[in-house]
């Protein structure tokens, strides 16, 4: 009996509800329908976003005037010293051969025409010449578009994979870290359009390229002359320093934190921080060059090292050749030591809180600091600088100590950087002072027994 007079007691005060909301909210929709429509417009607002979200990836790519002329007529080409950056927000047609980019615009515009290398190095002509460019046709000319063989439904990214490839500070410099500035926000929903097509940089940096976009790469150099048509596209990429990323001018905000946990990720990396590593002797890695800046005696180097209890791997460039491998290598390491090279670059896969030693060849302070130094401070890591005493550079052997040389660089280097480099660069190698060098590896050690972990 309670419970059917509970029963009728709910179902009367049921009743009573509905019969006030329709006296105090009079519609045509019962309260049930009204919450049934909302719901069906919040799906519909959903598919709506899927639809639009092109235009706001795009859009987080630019500012100021940029923005403007691509929210006006969908189409804006940002330039600074070291990219160009095309953004076309409506449909695009590639074409393979010609390597053409075709955007329609709904104006009374006649077909402009704007040459574009996708390459983060414009202010070196050297690596710009080894850049073949894209040609991007915009302007009202529908009936001259080639037709379309394949459609794609997500953004095209174009770029090109020459430029100074072969150096793997380049490649990172210039090509992953900008690849993964330009690209990152828009969440593996776009297809890299890759010029200049080198299959052994794709095999090389298959893991990073695969995370970075769901899709299969287009080689626009193949044979054929078919047109591929996308909703919308990207030529170029965009570059902030020397293996650098400014979160501030970046889509999500992504920092070099966020960028070397990608990594962690991509590679399937296991050690985030330094304490993290169970090895009874920390790991030193000597990055071993066979060109120029060679430690005369490395031997005696690493025996020094050894003495003072580290576990040392030696680096050779065969090595580093495979970085599917070697990248896990990296991050098993507490320490790396190299004289300034792109070997270098790999200290992107030590785990937060490990050491990098440069060693720093005579008048090579700038790009030692610019190149590795600084960027190793933003990556989380220690790092140390150790700069050759003239007596430690093989120079003493070919010049005298009063020579220019080492009395008067500046008069080498006015005469132009092939003949700075030709002397401090290409014809410099080093042989350690290893009474010297010892404490700044006593230095490296105390580092990392007393690194902590941060939250980062």
């Amino acid at each position: 009996m309670l419970l059917n007079h509970a029963c009728a007691t709910l179902a009367i005060s049921f009743v009573l509800i509905v019969l006030l909301y329709a006296a105090f909210f009079p519609s045509k929709y019962t309260p049930f329908q009204s919450w049934n429509n909302q719901s069906a417009n919040s799906r519909s607002n959903t598919s709506i976003d899927v639809v639009d979200s092109q235009y706001f990836l795009l859009r987080r790519l630019v500012r100021g005037d940029d923005r403007v002329q691509l929210e006006s007529n969908g189409f804006s080409c940002h330039t600074d010293v070291h990219s160009d950056v095309c953004l076309a927000n409506k449909p695009v047609r590639i074409k393979n051969k010609g390597l053409k980019v075709h955007v329609p615009s709904d104006d009374q515009l006649q077909a402009n025409k704007r040459l574009v290398r996708p390459y983060a190095r414009q202010e070196d002509e050297t690596a710009m010449k080894l850049v073949t460019p894209v040609e991007i046709i915009h302007g009202n000319y529908t009936n001259d578009l080639p037709a379309c063989n394949f459609t794609h439904n997500v953004t095209a990214l174009v770029f090109s994979s020459r430029g100074f490839t072969g150096n793997v500070f380049h490649e990172f410099n210039e090509i992953v870290i900008p690849l993964f500035i330009t690209s990152r926000h828009f969440k593996s929903q776009l297809q890299f359009v890759i010029t200049d097509f080198q299959l052994w940089v794709v095999q090389k940096y298959n893991k990073i390229l695969s995370h970075l976009s769901n899709y299969e790469i287009i080689n626009p150099e193949a044979a054929d002359s078919s047109v591929h048509c996308f909703p919308g596209a990207v030529i170029g990429l965009k570059f902030h320093d020397n293996l650098a990323l400014n979160m501030t001018d970046i889509p999500g905000g992504y920092s070099m934190f966020d960028f070397r946990h990608f990594l962690r990720q991509a590679y399937n990396l296991k050690v985030k921080h330094v304490s993290e590593i169970n090895h009874q002797k920390p790991v030193l890695m000597l990055i071993s060059r066979r060109n120029s800046r060679r430690f005369l005696n490395e031997d005696e180097m690493v025996e020094m090292m050894e003495e003072l209890g580290f576990q040392v791997t030696r680096a050779e460039p065969g090595r580093m050749s495979n970085l599917d491998k070697f990248a896990e290598v990296v991050n098993s390491c507490s320490v790396m030591v190299g004289a300034h090279g792109a070997g270098l670059t790999n200290e992107i896969f030590l785990p937060n809180g490990a050491v990098v030693v440069q060693v720093v060849p005579l008048e090579n302070e700038w790009v030692a600091t610019n190149y590795f130094g600084q960027p190793s401070k933003e990556m989380g890591l220690h790092y140390l600088e150790y700069k050759i005493e003239p007596e430690e550079s093989s120079l003493i052997d070919t010049y005298s100590r009063d020579h220019p040389v080492f009395t008067n660089p500046q008069s080498i280097i006015s005469k132009g950087y092939y003949e700075f480099r030709s002397i401090y660069v290409d014809g410099q190698d080093i042989r350690i002072n290893l009474e010297k060098f010892r404490k700044t590896l006593i230095e490296a050690k105390q580092l990392i027994e007393n690194s902590t972990p941060f939250n980062r």
